[in-house]
C-alpha cells in the first residue's frame, strides 16, 4: 500500500474513531433530554446526523491523510495537522458539552471556535492541498449550519 493511502486510511480511522467516542456522549440525552428541548423548524429529523457525520468523518480523514502524505517534516504540514487535530478535539467537545453536560450555551461558544478553527484549517490545508481544502468545505458548511441551529436551540430554550 501506498504512503498516501496508508496515512489516508489511519486519518480516515481516527476521525471516525473520534465520531464513534463523540456518538457515546450524544445517545446518552438524544433519546430524553434532547426531546424535550424547543427546536426550530429547520431542525433535521435525528437520523440524518448518523449518517451526515459519517460521512463528513470519511472526508475529513481522507483530506488530513492527504496533507500527512506530504510529508510531516514539513512546516506547513505540521501546521496545518496541528489545526486539524485541535479542530477534531472541539468537535468531540461539542458533543460532551450539548449532549454530555446538556449545556446549550456553552456548546454554541464551542461550536463558534469550532467553526473559526476548521476556517483556519482549511486556510492551512490550501496551503498543502488544494484537494484537502475542498474536501474540508462540507465539514465547514454543516459546522456552519449546526451553529446556527445551535443558536436556535438556545434562543427558544
Amino acid at each position: 500500500m501506498s504512503k498516501t493511502l496508508t496515512r489516508v486510511f489511519i486519518a480516515v480511522a481516527i476521525c471516525l474513531f473520534v465520531g464513534f467516542l463523540s456518538g457515546f456522549a450524544t445517545q446518552s440525552s438524544v433519546e430524553t433530554w434532547y426531546t424535550t428541548l424547543e427546536k426550530p423548524v429547520f431542525n433535521p429529523p435525528n437520523w440524518i446526523f448518523g449518517p451526515v457525520w459519517t460521512v463528513l468523518y470519511i472526508l475529513m480523514g481522507v483530506a488530513a491523510g492527504l496533507v500527512w502524505a506530504r510529508g510531516f517534516y514539513h512546516k506547513w504540514v505540521k501546521t496545518a495537522l496541528y489545526h486539524f487535530g485541535f479542530q477534531l478535539l472541539l468537535n468531540a467537545l461539542w458533543s460532551i458539552v450539548f449532549f454530555g453536560f446538556q449545556q446549550i450555551f456553552a456548546a454554541l461558544l464551542v461550536i463558534i471556535a469550532l467553526l473559526v478553527l476548521i476556517g483556519f484549517t482549511i486556510k492551512w490545508f490550501s496551503i498543502v492541498s488544494n484537494k484537502a481544502a475542498w474536501l474540508m468545505v462540507p465539514y465547514f458548511l454543516w459546522v456552519a449550519f449546526a451553529t446556527v441551529l445551535n443558536l436556535r436551540i438556545w434562543m427558544l430554550n
